[in-house]
């Protein structure tokens, strides 16, 4: 496996206490009956036989659901992107962060997750309340045909296609690794989601030429921050948080 430029070492030091400032009340909050009719409709959108779930970046690494097949599989016109702005979870409103969701154009090779079977309205019902809590967000869950080495594939994808209100489209690399490297929020930072995302990948074969440069610039601004020398002086139980 290559070795990253982004370290444990160097994630621990980007981490800080935050607390959770909530939902921000200016997004409209889905509700009960918002998120089962988007479940049934999503549901009934759906190709027959088992519920396929894609996944790019932190479900590949913290899916928080039992799968009970994986299949390497290819989006074709969309392409990994830090383009969602987050005041909460990895940012905070006194250092704004990014996450990631699919922009077009390109090729995103990712994973495929098979549930178990059940009644898929109640799978993808909890699979939203995981990814989204808001109606400005839905338009971002969509069906996202992938390719695999066993055939094409239906699969659930979030953040595909993001547009508008809370997004930057199109930041230059070393733009966003200037926010990763200082970004933190009440669930982690933006390195340590960069780190386990890129560190993931690897582990099933794929590699993304971006995501691969952007974790040495993120390494490069931590150093020009912290300054030189510094994994040496990071405490072992704040390496182990991360890893």
């Amino acid at each position: 496996m290559r070795q990253m430029s982004l370290t444990p070492e160097l994630v621990a030091l980007c981490h800080r206490e935050e607390a959770d400032p909530g939902p921000d009340g200016s997004w409209t909050q889905l509700n009960d009956d918002d998120f089962r009719a988007l479940a049934e409709r999503l549901s009934g959108e759906a190709d027959e036989g088992p519920l396929w779930v894609f996944a790019y970046g932190s479900l590949i690494w913290k899916p928080a659901f039992d799968s009970v097949e994986q299949q390497r599989a290819s989006a074709h016109g969309w392409h990994r992107s830090f383009c969602l702005d987050m005041v909460r979870w990895r940012g905070s409103a006194a250092q704004p962060g990014l996450m990631m969701a699919l922009e077009r154009g390109g090729r995103c090779d990712g994973v495929i997750y098979r549930l178990p079977d059940g009644e898929k309205p109640a799978q993808i019902e909890r699979l939203l309340r995981r990814e989204i809590d808001d109606h400005e967000s839905v338009a971002s869950v969509r069906w996202v045909p992938v390719r695999t080495a066993q055939g094409p594939r239906k699969a659930l994808g979030f953040w595909v296609g993001v547009t508008g209100r809370g997004t930057s489209l199109g930041q230059p690399l070393e733009k966003v690794a200037h926010v990763l490297a200082r970004a933190c929020g009440h669930v982690g930072s933006g390195a340590e989601y960069l780190y386990n995302t890129v560190s993931h990948l690897e582990t099933f074969g794929i590699h993304d030429r971006n995501l691969w440069r952007l974790q040495e610039l993120v390494a490069e601004e931590i150093r020009s921050i912290h300054g030189h020398g510094i994994e040496n002086r990071v405490s072992p139980a704040a390496v182990l948080a991360i890893t």
